[in-house]
C-alpha cells in the first residue's frame, strides 16, 4: 500500500511548488518586458504578438502561483474535497486569456496585410532578445513540467506549457523578422510581409496550445476520468481476493487529488473483521493505479456462488443477530425439513421468543422454497456471569465420565475434568484426546456418545461440555 505523505513531506511540495512559480512570475515578467520594449522602438508586430504572448504567460504564471498557494489549503467544511479544483479554474482562465490574445494578432496582422503596412526599423536587439527569450523559455518549460509531473499538478503544468509555446511562436518571430530584414534589404517585396505572418503563426499556436489545455482543463472540472484509468481501476479490484463484484465504481479528480468511492460485493458469510482486511485490500488495489488517492468504499453482502443449503440458513440467522447451531437437514418424501438450535435472552417471554423464532423461520422457507419446513429448538443465552460451587461427590463424577469413555475405543483418555455447580444444576466440562486423522463427523459422533453415556450413569447432572483436543496437542499423557 502506498505510504501517506507526512507533514514533512506536504511543506516541502508546497514550499517546491511556490518557489518555481515565483521563478516563473520573475522570468515572464523580465521577457514580457523586453519584448514589448523592441516590438514598440521596431515597430514589429511578430515581436508584439510575441510580447502579447509573453504577457499572458505572466498573467498565467501570476494565476498559477496564487492557485497553488490555494489549492495546498486542506479542506474545510465548505470545501471537503479540499481546494484542488483552483489549479482546474486557474488553468481554464488562462485559455480565455489565450484565446483574446490570439484574436488581436490575428486581427492586427490581417491589418497589416491588407489595410495598411508598417514600417519596420531593424536591428540585432530583437533577435538577440529573441535568442535570450528561447533559453528562458526552454529552462523554465523544464522545470516547469518537472515539479507539475512530482506533484501531478494540472496548473503547473499549463504554466510550463505555455513557456514551451513561447518558444515555438519566438522561433516563427525570429524567422519573421530575418525574412523581412532580407526583403528590404534584397528589395523583395513579399518577404517584408514575413513579419506579420510570423505574427499568424504566432497566433495559430497560441489557440491549437490553448484547445489542448481547455479540453484538458474542462474534462477536470467535469469530473471526466480518462476510460483506461477507469478500467485500470476495476480490473484491480476485481482481482482483489474475495470482492464478488464492483457493483459502483465513481472516481473524480480535484487539482492534483483523486478521490475514488466504490461499491463492492462480500460473501455474507464473512465476519466484520475479515470484512475490514478485504476493505483495506481493495483500497490497496485503488491505490495502485492512484497513488494516494482518497478512497470510500460501502461493502454489500451478497450470497456466494458456492453456499450450501447450511451457509444459508446461517445466513438468515446471522442478519437476525442470533446464536445458531446443531442446523440439521433431512429429506423427508423428497421434500427438506430443517431443524436448528437458536439462543435467545435467558429473561425473554415464551411468546415473545416463539414470535421471534417464528419470524426467522419465515424468512428460512423465502429464501429457501425447497425447505418444506423448520423446527427450531429454542434455548436460553445466559446473559450473567456464572460462579460454580465446587460439588461434594465431584471425584465420583469424574470416575463415572472416565469410565464412560473407556466404552469408546477411539477415545484415548479424558483429562482437565472439572465439576461444579450453578445454582441447583451439576455441569461436567473435560478436554477429550482423539485420533490426529479423525474426521470432524466422526468427532461429533464420539463425543454425543460419551455425553450419553455418562449422563446414563449420572442422570443427576444437567450440561457436559466436552473439548476434542488432537493426540499431538496432549500434554497431559
Amino acid at each position: 500500500m502506498p505510504q501517506t505523505k507526512t507533514a514533512a513531506d506536504t511543506a516541502s511540495a508546497r514550499a517546491e511548488k511556490r518557489s518555481v512559480t515565483i521563478v516563473s512570475v520573475l522570468a515572464a515578467s523580465v521577457m514580457t518586458l523586453l519584448k514589448l520594449v523592441t516590438g514598440l522602438l521596431t515597430g514589429s508586430l511578430g515581436m508584439l504578438s510575441d510580447a502579447a504572448h509573453s504577457g499572458i504567460d505572466l498573467v498565467g504564471a501570476g494565476l498559477t502561483f496564487l492557485s497553488v498557494r490555494i489549492s495546498d489549503k486542506p479542506a474545510d467544511e465548505n470545501h471537503p474535497y479540499g481546494h484542488g479544483k483552483v489549479e482546474n479554474v486557474s488553468a481554464f482562465v488562462e485559455t480565455f486569456l489565450m484565446l483574446a490574445s490570439s484574436l488581436w494578432i490575428t486581427y492586427e496582422a490581417v491589418s497589416r496585410l491588407f489595410f495598411h503596412s508598417v514600417a519596420i526599423h531593424y536591428s540585432f536587439w530583437p533577435l538577440l532578445v529573441l535568442a535570450l527569450s528561447i533559453a528562458v523559455d526552454y529552462w523554465r518549460s523544464r522545470q516547469l513540467m518537472a515539479v507539475a509531473n512530482r506533484y501531478n499538478s494540472q496548473a503547473l503544468e499549463a504554466d510550463a506549457l505555455h513557456f514551451a509555446s513561447d518558444i515555438w511562436s519566438t522561433v516563427a518571430v525570429f524567422f519573421g523578422l530575418c525574412a523581412s530584414w532580407l526583403g528590404a534589404y534584397l528589395q523583395i517585396s513579399w518577404l517584408r510581409l514575413a513579419d506579420p505572418f510570423a505574427a499568424i503563426c504566432v497566433s495559430l499556436m497560441i489557440l491549437y496550445f490553448g484547445g489542448k489545455l481547455a479540453y484538458r482543463t474542462i474534462g477536470a472540472l467535469v469530473d471526466t476520468v480518462p476510460v483506461e484509468m477507469r478500467r485500470h481501476v476495476l480490473t484491480e479490484v476485481r482481482h482483489t481476493p474475495g470482492v464478488l463484484s464492483v457493483d459502483q465504481a465513481r472516481m473524480r479528480r480535484s487539482g492534483n487529488s483523486y478521490f475514488a468511492d466504490l461499491t463492492l460485493s462480500l460473501s455474507r458469510q464473512l465476519t466484520f473483521q475479515h470484512t475490514e482486511e478485504l476493505v483495506k485490500d481493495a483500497t490497496a488495489a485503488v491505490q495502485r493505479v492512484l497513488p494516494e488517492a482518497d478512497v470510500v468504499i460501502h461493502t454489500v453482502p451478497r450470497p456466494g456462488v458456492a453456499e450450501s443449503v447450511f451457509d444459508k440458513v446461517r445466513a438468515v440467522a446471522a442478519r437476525n443477530n442470533v446464536v445458531l447451531h446443531d442446523v440439521s437437514i433431512q429429506s423427508v418424501n423428497g421434500k427438506l425439513r430443517a431443524e436448528q438450535h437458536i439462543e435467545v435472552a435467558e429473561k425473554m417471554p415464551l411468546r415473545e421468543a416463539h414470535t421471534f423464532v417464528r419470524h426467522i423461520e419465515e424468512e428460512i422457507r423465502e429464501e429457501l422454497p425447497q425447505i418444506e419446513s423448520v423446527l427450531t429448538h429454542i434455548e436460553s443465552e445466559p446473559a450473567t456471569i456464572e460462579q460454580p460451587a465446587r460439588v461434594a461427590s465431584d471425584r465420583l463424577i469424574e470416575e463415572h465420565l472416565r469410565h464412560a469413555a473407556s466404552l469408546l475405543p477411539e477415545i484415548i483418555d479424558v483429562h482437565e475434568v472439572m465439576v461444579g455447580r450453578m445454582g441447583d444444576k451439576i455441569q461436567v466440562s473435560c478436554h477429550c484426546t482423539l485420533p490426529d486423522a479423525m474426521e470432524m463427523n466422526r468427532v461429533h459422533d464420539v463425543i454425543t456418545s460419551l455425553e450419553d453415556h455418562f449422563k446414563i450413569e449420572c442422570p443427576e447432572v444437567y450440561r457436559v461440555l466436552v473439548h476434542p483436543e488432537p493426540v499431538t496437542d496432549n500434554h497431559h499423557r
